[in-house]
C-alpha cells in the first residue's frame, strides 16, 4: 500500500514538474540585424549574433530565464516593445529622456558615442556637427543622433537610413557629404575593409555620449529586476569586459 502511494506521489510530482516547466515563459528579445558587432544576422547560421546577443544569453542563463532572440528593425524596436511583440530590447540603444518616458531601461551597461565619416580625400578638420552646415548628410532614422541633427538644423538635407551600412555606402558614392552614426559600429566596419574610400573624422568631437542599456515594457518591474541583477553579475565577474574584448569593443 505504501509503495503504491509512493508510486502515485512520484507520478504526481513528475506531472507537476512538467506543468511548471511548460508554464515557464520564453521572453521574446528584439535585436537588429545590421548593428555589427552589437547585433547582426549571421548568414552562416541565419541567426542573430553579436555582443548584445551574447550579453542577453549570459544574463538569461544567470537568471534562469528562457529567451528567444528575434530580428527587429531599429526603428521598430520601441514600438514592438510597447505593443507586446517583444518583451526585451537588446541592441545598441542608448538611454534618453524621451525614450525613458515610454519604456523602462535597465541599469547602464557601457558608454556609447556618435562619430562622423567622410570621403578619405576630405581633410577638412571638422570638429562638430555644425561644421557640415549647407551640406547633405545621412543618419539612421529613429535615433538620438537624428533628433539632435534635426534640432541643430542648417543642413541642405538630412537623409535617413535603416542600416548604417547604407549610410557608409552613400558617403563612398558621394551621395551625401557625411554620415553620422554609432562610433563603435562604423569603426568595426572600417577595420574589416582595407579598401574603403571613407574614414572616421579624427578631429571630430561627439555631440552625444550615452549609455547602452536593455529595456522592457513600461511597468514590467519583475523582468527589469532580473535583468538588472544579471547586469550586476556580469560586471562583477568580469564577463562584461570579456564580451567586449571578444567583439573588439575594448
Amino acid at each position: 500500500m505504501f509503495a503504491k502511494k509512493a508510486f502515485i506521489g512520484a507520478i504526481l510530482a513528475s506531472l507537476l514538474h512538467v506543468c511548471a516547466s511548460a508554464a515557464e515563459p520564453v521572453y521574446k528579445v528584439g535585436s537588429t540585424t545590421t548593428g555589427n558587432p552589437f547585433t547582426f544576422l549571421d548568414i552562416s547560421t541565419n541567426k542573430i549574433d553579436g555582443m548584445m546577443v551574447d550579453l542577453m544569453n549570459t544574463i538569461a542563463e544567470d537568471q534562469g530565464i528562457k529567451v528567444d532572440i528575434q530580428p527587429v528593425p531599429f526603428e521598430a524596436l520601441i514600438p514592438s516593445l510597447q505593443g507586446g511583440k517583444i518583451d526585451i530590447m537588446s541592441a545598441a540603444v542608448t538611454i534618453t529622456p524621451v525614450r525613458a518616458e515610454i519604456v523602462d531601461f535597465s541599469d547602464p551597461i557601457f558608454p556609447y558615442t556618435d562619430a562622423v565619416i567622410v570621403k578619405k580625400d576630405d581633410d577638412t578638420p571638422y570638429t562638430k556637427a555644425a561644421d557640415f552646415a549647407g551640406k547633405t548628410i545621412g543618419v539612421q532614422g529613429g535615433t538620438a543622433f537624428y533628433d539632435y541633427l534635426e534640432k541643430l538644423g542648417g543642413f541642405t538635407e538630412i537623409k535617413t537610413y535603416t542600416a548604417i551600412a547604407d549610410i557608409m555606402r552613400d558617403v563612398e558614392l558621394g551621395r551625401i557629404a557625411a554620415g553620422f552614426a554609432d562610433e563603435p559600429i562604423m569603426r568595426h566596419r572600417l577595420s574589416k575593409n582595407d579598401a574603403a574610400t571613407i574614414k572616421l573624422v579624427p578631429t571630430y568631437e561627439p555631440f552625444y555620449v550615452g549609455q547602452v542599456a536593455l529595456a522592457v515594457k513600461k511597468g514590467n518591474s519583475e523582468l527589469l529586476e532580473k535583468l538588472n541583477a544579471g547586469i550586476a553579475k556580469i560586471k562583477e565577474s568580469g564577463k562584461l569586459e570579456e564580451l567586449q574584448t571578444k567583439w573588439g569593443l575594448r
